[in-house]
């Protein structure tokens, strides 16, 4: 047995050759780690196909170029319609033009074709500079084939893009208008544009020939500023004498760059731009500049100052106030302007002459100058008038000591035409800043005084109002605007409900005029209405605001909606005796409208101005059916007779009883004293100024069931009304048992 088992064991030189070859394996599977470890880490795309031109392998860099894993490449044929190369036109590549198709059509390597893969990956070509080696066997046999690829997507792109950078600056270069060499630090010209061969009249080989140095006056001490080498990169510009091809000079302005490349070597840019015609045109400037300045000057003389006498004119004047005016707020002192005309100068003129009225005029110049100090301003208005700007009066009233040495000096005969001239001077005076108004209406002011001092008898000085003058001016001024609005139909009708508290049934609406004025908004009644007061234009809005009323309540009609509408009427208008025949007009104007459906308001006190007339007319309009209420009763005499003459209907108290009346007690009697008055009279009573639950409440008890205010509605336009009823309607009828009706 024993010997049995020895002849199985294998020989010692076939255990040898079989340690050997395990070896040779291992040291081959070790070889093959390592390449392949090494092929798959390569920055190169490696492709191998067999002899077929199936690929059998390929590494990590290829598969991410055709987008394709290693399992889903291999066994691949040249073609397939996951992957296929384009070349640079872009059109798909012949397979016969393929690295390996190549290969296999000629068993000789292919290098350096360029084309684009487009893999299934993305739509996207990956260009490649690619190689393709045949491998043969022992025998001469193709082996395989080996493919390599090298991405060269962005370099193709950097190319492109320097490509199309260089072809910009080309065009830019080769169109310039301006003339533009290129040159190195020694001053060789490396390029021109056409403008610079058309500026200099040379050609560009001539001017290369000649060099930068060449095109220059080298007289010119400019030239090494801006034309010599420098030592750091940076920029030059100038004026510059340049030379043309036929010897001929011209000044230049020159701009130059230098820069640097990234190898260290150093670069100009010269941009050159003939100056001559602007130079000659910016000359020609300056001395079309200078003959309009002594034009301006000899025009500035005589629009500032007078030629008969050299005094400043009244532009002058006026400015020369501004600038007193600016000193005397800095150090708040006062500033008198004064205005003198010389009585009887006129005459001086008829009886002997102008040139003789101008001598006069001249030498009273001189010593009305001389009267005045340092510092003030005289001036010739024109004819007889002179003004003078005096600063810091010493007195309240601006007359001590600048005016009192006018007067003597004016008076003061003056020898012409023969004999002794005299004339008599009459002047106005205002102080500012008392007077804060501007240089130019200071003279005016002061004028407005001089004419009154001539009227009061001449021979003196008379002190300009500025309290007066400024009331009467304001009221002239908004009586102006009012008129204006009226007759551009600026005012229109806002409308306050009056309600019944008890039941909630909407009774009327009070029509209240308001101003849509065009910068200031819609104004309020008092913002424009006292002005008007004693004026005719309060007939001229009485009419209008009827009118307006009227129309409202037929459209309303028209549209269904019935609803009184009381109008107020000013006092001026009551005062017409024409009043009833124009409220007949309007009636007929508006033949849709009921009478009966307007009413009236008048406030007490118009109608006690003539108790007669007043009611003589109240009752003519009560004939054609028109309404009447008392407006803001209580705050005038509330006669009885009163009540007893006028046939007034309603009456209205006053908003600022009703509104205080929950805290104070005395405007709590006169309310109950009112509704009294009405019960006794057998009169209507409606309370304004309705503001809470508490005045309703407060007036319900006291058995004013009539409220108008806010608590109610605040005026609406009339395009509102509408839907104010509907919500009005929808609410329940205001109980004073229960927390309906007014807001709280």
């Amino acid at each position: 047995m024993f010997l049995k088992l020895l002849s199985l064991r294998p020989a010692p030189r076939e255990h040898e050759a079989e340690q050997q070859r395990l070896a040779v394996e291992r040291v081959l599977r070790e070889s093959e780690t390592e390449q392949r470890s090494l092929i798959d880490n390569l920055m190169t795309g490696l492709v191998i196909h067999d002899a077929t031109g199936a690929v059998v392998r390929c590494n990590a860099e290829a598969s991410n170029l055709l987008g394709l894993s290693f399992e889903q490449m291999t066994g691949k044929q040249l073609i397939d319609p996951a992957w296929s190369f384009v070349n640079e036109q872009g059109t798909v590549m012949p397979v016969s033009d393929y690295p390996a198709s190549r290969v296999l059509a000629t068993r000789e390597p292919v290098n350096g074709i360029v084309g684009g893969i487009v893999s299934g990956k993305d739509a996207d070509i990956c260009w490649v500079l690619s190689r393709a080696d045949p491998w043969f066997t022992a025998d001469g046999q193709l082996d395989k084939i080996v493919v390599t690829f090298v991405d060269i997507t962005m370099r193709r792109k950097l190319t492109s893009q320097l490509q199309d950078r260089e072809l910009k600056f080309q065009a830019l270069f080769d169109n310039s208008m301006d003339a533009v060499l290129l040159t190195s630090p020694d001053g060789t010209v490396l390029a021109v544009n056409q403008a610079a061969c058309r500026l200099f009249g040379l050609s560009e080989a001539q001017i290369i020939a000649r060099g930068r140095a060449g095109l220059a006056d080298p007289s010119d001490p400019r030239l090494h500023e801006l034309l010599g080498r420098r030592e750091q990169i940076g920029q030059a510009a100038g004026l510059l004498t340049m030379v043309r091809g036929d010897g001929s000079r011209f000044t230049a302005e020159i701009s130059s760059s230098i820069y640097g490349d990234s190898e260290g070597r150093q670069y100009s840019s010269m941009i050159v731009r003939d100056m001559t015609e602007r130079l000659r045109s910016q000359a020609e400037l300056e001395a079309a500049n200078a003959q309009m300045r002594r034009i301006n000057e000899q025009l500035a003389e005589v629009a500032h100052f007078d030629m008969l006498t050299h005094l400043p004119n009244r532009v002058l004047l006026a400015d020369r106030l501004q600038q007193a005016m600016a000193h005397c707020v800095r150090r708040q002192k006062s500033l008198a302007v004064a205005f003198l005309d010389l009585d009887g100068f006129k005459d001086i003129n008829d009886r002997y002459g102008h040139a003789a009225g101008d001598e006069f005029l001249v030498a009273i110049a001189k010593r009305l100058r001389l009267a005045l100090r340092d510092g003030d301003t005289l001036a010739r208005i024109g004819g007889g008038e002179v003004g003078a700007g005096m600063s810091d009066p010493s007195t309240e009233h601006g007359c001590e000591p600048p005016l009192p040495p006018l007067l003597p000096v004016a008076r003061e005969p003056l020898p012409g035409g023969g004999s002794a001239l005299a004339v008599s001077p009459s002047i106005g005076v205002t102080i500012y800043p008392q007077d804060g108004s501007s240089s130019e209406q200071l003279i005016r002011h002061a004028d407005q005084a001089m004419y009154l001092a001539k009227q009061a008898g001449k021979n003196r000085f008379h002190l300009f109002d500025v309290a007066s003058d400024a009331a009467i001016r304001i009221k002239r001024e908004s009586l102006d605007q009012i008129a204006a609005a009226i007759a551009q139909h600026q005012l229109v009708l806002y409308y306050q409900p009056q309600v019944n508290m008890q039941t909630g049934e909407v009774v009327g609406m009070e029509a209240l005029v308001r101003w849509l004025h065009p910068e200031r908004g819609l104004l309020a009644p008092g913002q424009f209405l006292p002005v008007i007061e004693d004026h005719d234009l309060a007939i001229a809005i009485g009419e209008r605001v009827l009118d307006l009323a009227l129309s409202q309540m037929a459209q309303w009609l028209a549209a269904g909606l019935h609803m009184p509408v009381s109008v107020n009427v000013f006092s001026r208008q009551l005062q017409q005796d024409d009043f009833v025949h124009k409220l007949r007009q309007a009636l007929a104007a508006h033949p849709t409208v009921p009478s009966s459906a307007l009413e009236l308001e008048i406030v007490e006190t118009s109608a006690l101005q003539d108790m007669a007339q007043v009611s003589g007319l109240m009752h003519a309009c009560a004939e054609l059916g028109v309404r009447f209420a008392l407006d803001d009763f209580g705050t005038g005499y509330s006669s009885l007779t009163y009540l007893k003459k006028l046939p007034a209907e309603l009456l209205k108290i006053d908003q600022s009883f009703v509104r205080d009346m929950l805290d104070d007690r005395d405007d709590l009697a006169i309310v109950q004293g009112v509704v009294g008055l009405s019960k006794a009279f057998n009169r209507k009573v409606i309370a304004e100024g309705v503001e809470t639950v508490a005045h309703g409440r407060k007036l319900l008890a006291m058995g004013c069931v009539l409220g108008q205010g806010y608590g109610i509605a605040r005026p609406m336009p009339a395009q509102q009304v509408p839907g104010w009823l509907d919500q009005w309607r929808a609410q329940q009828p205001w109980v004073p048992q229960e927390d309906v009706g007014l807001p709280a």
